[in-house]
């Protein structure tokens, strides 16, 4: 059984004097414990499918299903991590992470040991007390991903997470938070347009067509040794062959 389908979605955009479609008939299945990547070009409709996946947004027709059953709304089984990090500078790490929790009403103390296990797993321990502006663009992604990890959705999403970050350090912190998504065992989508974060972080990259986007191909990617780290994919023979079989895709 998938644990997110896509059904039929469209979506169009409507003003006074015309409308546009940005979305056409998209359709695909995601499995538990798999991480998905979608890519497209520039404007395609990427982020605007993932707000439709995500329930922020809701699509002209088609459905979005989590474990069966059809989303009508933010489902609390969803977690979304955005391209900037959205902390607030005036709160510390662990008033910032314990934020989303107290928005939904939820006892801290209920939540507190797994918490301190994540700061403590993932090298925040020390820095519970700073504030955002002490950290390293790095460290705050990785509070941003603790603060959705901390509300324990079965999926996350991730839009363009490491694009904010420079190149040496995207490549570092990508290495990291997958490493944690897979060690957390949680299903992921993500999109980004940066075509070796795709294909070192996913089981599977699925390309879109430019505007009005449509699925394209889904690429399986597998490698003949396999790695826990994206930063040693990209080692890998295999990892050129997907490179420009995707970058053809992207531009036919």
């Amino acid at each position: 059984m998938s644990k997110v389908s896509i059904n039929h979605i469209y979506m169009n955009y409507h003003s006074l004097k015309t409308w546009t479609k940005a979305l056409d008939d998209i359709n695909f299945e995601v499995e538990e414990g798999e991480f998905l990547t979608i890519v497209g070009p520039s404007g395609c409709g990427k982020s605007t499918l993932l707000n439709i996946i995500a329930g922020l947004l809701t699509p002209s027709s088609g459905d979005v299903y989590i474990d069966s059953e059809k989303l009508t709304s933010v489902s609390k089984k969803m977690g979304y991590m955005f391209q900037r990090d959205q902390l607030f500078e005036w709160l510390t790490v662990w008033d910032n992470i314990i934020l989303g929790l107290k928005i939904q009403h939820k006892s801290i103390d209920n939540y507190r040991e797994k918490i301190n296990g994540l700061l403590n797993d993932y090298g925040l321990w020390d820095f519970r007390f700073h504030y955002p502006e002490e950290l390293s663009g790095g460290m705050r992604q990785k509070v941003a991903l603790i603060r959705t990890l901390a509300l324990n959705p079965e999926v996350l999403l991730l839009d363009e997470p490491f694009s904010a970050l420079d190149y040496q350090t995207r490549l570092n912190i990508s290495d990291e938070i997958f490493k944690i998504i897979k060690k957390e065992g949680k299903t992921a989508i993500m999109v980004t347009h940066d075509i070796s974060e795709a294909i070192s972080m996913s089981n599977r990259v699925l390309v879109l067509s430019s505007r009005p986007a449509t699925v394209n191909k889904i690429f399986k990617i597998e490698f003949a040794q396999s790695h826990d780290s994206p930063l040693k994919s990209r080692e890998e023979p295999e990892f050129r062959t997907y490179f420009n079989d995707i970058w053809k895709e992207l531009n036919s």
